[in-house]
């Protein structure tokens, strides 16, 4: 006879939703235990439309109806964050909480299920360790159907979280004369799972922007990242471990991530060349790291860095060679040979904060001159070299931009001239880019004539911009000296 046991699992209060696999949000900087427990605040919790078919759920529950409900949905899209918040109108009436784990949770399951008393939520997070254990799984389907339609025993409410893929999985039609590994799986599926979305739609994105408005840290963080494509639950749960793998990573595996973190905040694309990393990479490692390096250390870093966290994350992740990139129908496409990655965007995030202040090594912009061929990166990394007074690596950056038919790095390479003291040089330069049909040059040549004294020259220049119908009159697109370049010169 069947004595159900009112003492399985305790109360919802009493338990830490960490210890039922919540995610944690954020970085936690005190030492592990007690103290960093107290510290693993959850971030403000933003309702969505599955929320409310929850909320049903466990009205129903509440009741006196027992009810089951699985949220089926990709990593980290706040499935197991929802069931928390739903089950805490449970909590203030008192009711327990079990969660089947030990030794194992297909085999916890199935030899308690059936003690399982009324006012109780049963937690099946990642159900998939229960419902699709090739031994136990039809037998634990078939407890938890007992256990639901057996008025005796309730009201419960047996909560659990799947992915999409294990969902298909256990809900698909059996080929005709080919066995049926999940029928009792199936139909305890039928009509009891919910799909959570990927990403927070325009209402969501509006409560949670209202919620860092309100002073939650975790959502003024994430909206400088996730304000865009909405993955606000991934980005929570991935970043305690996308700065586990930085922080606690071999050599190799941080001088990638900190080449890449320097590449993004001075100004290079998504899209880094694998070449262009590996080079750059050398310079962040110390003598004792060099001598370490196996031959296939790259390799190696790389398949580390790879490796998905929460919410479908990676440090650094092989992504799609982009497309070329047309400037001007009369430019050649930038096209890029070879792998490219992408920095994660915590990561990147985290570099600019804390790599601002330090310059990279010599190896870095050898790797750019060597490897990068976009305009525009150049450029960038250029302008970051001049302001580090990097000025060789400002010179051969800008040059390889002009050797590419862009001309107006030309104007660049004759402000460094013009700097230096070269002012003969810097003239020649300039003068280069406005024969060759740079009409923007001829501003610099008649802000150049107008420094040496020689009003005439410049006048004449200045005609002979205005001639060409260059109309780049913002101080920008002028020569950076002294002089309000607001006011045109032309008399």
């Amino acid at each position: 006879m069947h004595v159900p046991d009112e003492g399985l699992g305790k109360p919802i209060g009493q338990w830490d939703p960490h210890d039922l696999e919540v995610h944690p949000a954020g970085t936690a900087t005190a030492a592990a235990g007690s103290a960093a427990r107290a510290q693993r605040a959850l971030p403000g919790y933003v309702r969505r439309a599955h929320d409310q078919a929850l909320a049903e759920a466990v009205g129903d529950a509440a009741g006196g109806r027992s009810r089951m409900l699985v949220l089926v949905g990709s990593s980290s899209t706040g499935k197991t964050r929802a069931c928390w918040e739903a089950v805490q109108l449970l909590a203030a009436e008192g009711w327990r909480l079990w969660h089947p784990y030990d030794p194992t949770r297909a085999e916890a399951a199935l030899a308690d299920l059936g003690r399982v008393g009324p006012r109780t939520v049963v937690w099946l997070n990642e159900a998939q360790h229960y419902l699709g254990h090739p031994q136990a799984g039809e037998r634990i389907a078939a407890a938890l159907h007992t256990l639901l339609t057996h008025t005796d025993r309730g009201p419960v409410l047996v909560l659990g979280t799947l992915w999409p893929e294990y969902a298909d999985s256990y809900t698909a039609l059996p080929v005709p004369g080919e066995p049926d590994p999940h029928s009792r799986v199936r139909e305890l599926l039928t009509g009891r799972t919910l799909t959570v979305p990927d990403a927070f739609g325009k209402e969501a994105l509006h409560a949670a922007s209202a919620l860092a408005q309100s002073g939650d840290r975790f959502m003024q963080d994430v909206l400088t990242r996730a304000h865009a494509h909405g993955r606000v639950t991934q980005d929570l749960a991935g970043a305690p471990e996308l700065m586990r793998r930085y922080e606690h990573g071999t050599p190799p595996v941080k001088a990638l991530l900190e080449a890449a973190m320097d590449a993004r905040r001075l100004g290079v694309g998504l899209h880094l060349p694998q070449a262009f990393l590996i080079d750059a990479a050398t310079g962040y490692l110390t003598d004792d790291d060099c001598d370490q390096l196996t031959e296939d250390w790259a390799e190696a870093a790389f398949v580390a860095l790879a490796r998905p966290v929460h919410g479908k994350q990676a440090p650094l992740r092989r992504t799609a060679t982009r497309p070329p990139r047309i400037l001007a129908p009369t430019t050649t496409p930038v096209t890029v040979s070879g792998p490219v990655f992408r920095l994660a965007d915590y990561l990147e995030q985290h570099g600019r904060t804390t790599r601002r202040r330090l310059c990279p090594p010599a190896s870095f912009w050898h790797a750019a001159h060597t490897h990068l061929t976009d305009p525009d990166d150049l450029r960038n990394l250029a302008t970051a070299a001049d302001h580090r007074q990097r000025l060789q690596w400002a010179h051969h950056l800008w040059r390889k931009v002009s050797d590419a038919g862009h001309l107006d790095a030309l104007t660049d390479l004759a402000r460094m001239r013009e700097r230096a003291g070269d002012r003969a040089g810097a003239e020649a330069l300039a003068r280069q880019a406005a024969d060759a049909g740079e009409a923007s040059a001829l501003f610099s040549l008649a802000w150049m004539r107008e420094r040496a004294g020689d009003w005439e020259g410049a006048k004449t220049l200045y005609r002979q911009a205005a001639d060409a119908g260059e109309q780049l009159l913002a101080p920008e697109r002028l020569w950076p000296y002294g002089l309000d370049a607001r006011k045109p010169r032309v008399v």
